[in-house]
């Protein structure tokens, strides 16, 4: 599989937060390109595992970021050459009733992370993956753009807020000095095969038509940008690819968010799910205390512009390959991961995207 050139084959990289949905996905795709993965996280927390089911070939260390000292032990001994960081806490509901390990993963762990890659003398990139929610939210219909102001109501997006000020802070003070170069990824609702978390909308739909359960839903008017894993996954690819060539004026913050048309409403995701599960219903929760904006979209010109990336799957066939993933599982035990990693390069091919041309 040649992808983005030659960029990534043979190249040592540490990811952190890979047995997570997006972090597992990510393993496997640079896996496919040829690199030397190590991966940093927790224990996979979910039953099933995506990380697990799809048999990852990469060396691995169970440890908690905020655990300094072993984090950066273990980073000086992998020596890699670009560092991947997605390990976090990612859920907005569960940073209510857990704010100071909220806090303490997202902030400090990230802190901890760039300590690590700045006493590592090999290390020449750092892709920091943070969220579309990291923006200060005033309800605009427009999507925002990578200079807006930053901000967070709930625990989670405050924390990811203020980790990319960690990020603009350890680039300014230490690491462009030593021509480290880093970056930050804001990516949109990723959705897509593999993943059980607790409080996110497409395993709360593959929970409720197992169960046989009407599904609850918070904000079903809620708008969010939707977007397949890969689509993500292929931006911070491309401004790693960006990094690694040495190109310093990519070292700043993008936005990888899906096209206008798959900015929908929760309530359109799930008509668009029940297509392929007719069982499905679903009602609504009005007694939930948590706050959750209701409009979120993002800007993402300057990624299309400046790094030739665009979402490959639109909303429709985001939903079809995500329903098609969980079909093939419960219904023929198959994970079939890796055959819609090359179905999505194909079709980024046929769009002529600069990342897939060299696709074989």
């Amino acid at each position: 599989m040649r992808l983005f050139g030659q960029t990534f084959a043979g190249k040592k990289i540490l990811l952190t937060g890979h047995t997570g949905f997006k972090g597992s996905w990510l393993a496997l795709w640079l896996k496919q390109l040829g690199a030397a993965v190590y991966g940093i996280s927790l224990p996979a927390n979910t039953h099933p595992s995506h990380f697990k089911l799809s048999s990852i070939d990469c060396e691995s260390s169970m440890l908690d970021i905020s655990n300094k000292d072993l984090l950066q032990q273990k980073v000086a001994d992998f020596s890699p050459e670009l560092v991947f960081h997605l390990a976090a806490q990612p859920l907005v509901r569960l940073s209510y009733q857990q704010p100071v390990n909220t806090w303490q993963t997202n902030v400090m762990g990230t802190v901890n992370l760039l300590e690590a890659c700045r006493h590592t003398s090999s290390v020449r990139a750092v892709v920091v993956i943070t969220t579309d929610k990291v923006y200060e939210n005033v309800g605009q219909s427009v999507g925002y753009v990578e200079t807006d102001p930053l901000g967070g109501h709930d625990p989670y997006s405050a924390s990811k807020a203020a980790c990319e000020l960690v990020v603009q802070s350890y680039q300014r003070s230490f690491l462009q000095q030593q021509d480290i170069l880093l970056a930050s990824a804001r990516a949109g609702n990723v959705i897509g095969g593999g993943d059980w978390a607790q409080d996110r909308l497409i395993p709360d739909v593959i929970r409720a038509c197992q169960q046989g359960s009407p599904l609850i839903v918070r904000y079903p008017s809620a708008v969010r940008p939707w977007q397949h894993v890969l689509d993500s996954l292929s931006g911070y690819l491309c401004i790693a690819a960006e990094l690694l060539q040495g190109k310093d004026s990519c070292a700043t913050a993008w936005n990888f968010g899906p096209s206008p048309e798959a900015t929908q409403n929760v309530a359109t995701v799930l008509f668009e799910m029940k297509k392929f599960w007719p069982e499905l219903t679903w009602q609504q929760d009005f007694s939930t205390p948590v706050q959750e904006a209701q409009l979120l979209t993002l800007d993402s010109r300057k990624a299309n512009e400046k790094l030739g990336w665009k979402s490959v799957w639109d909303f429709h066939k985001t939903a079809e390959q995500t329903a098609l993933w969980y079909q093939q599982y419960y219904q023929q035990k198959q994970v079939i991961s890796l055959q819609q990693l090359v179905s999505y390069c194909q079709d980024a091919k046929q769009q002529g995207l600069s990342w897939a041309l060299n696709y074989n």
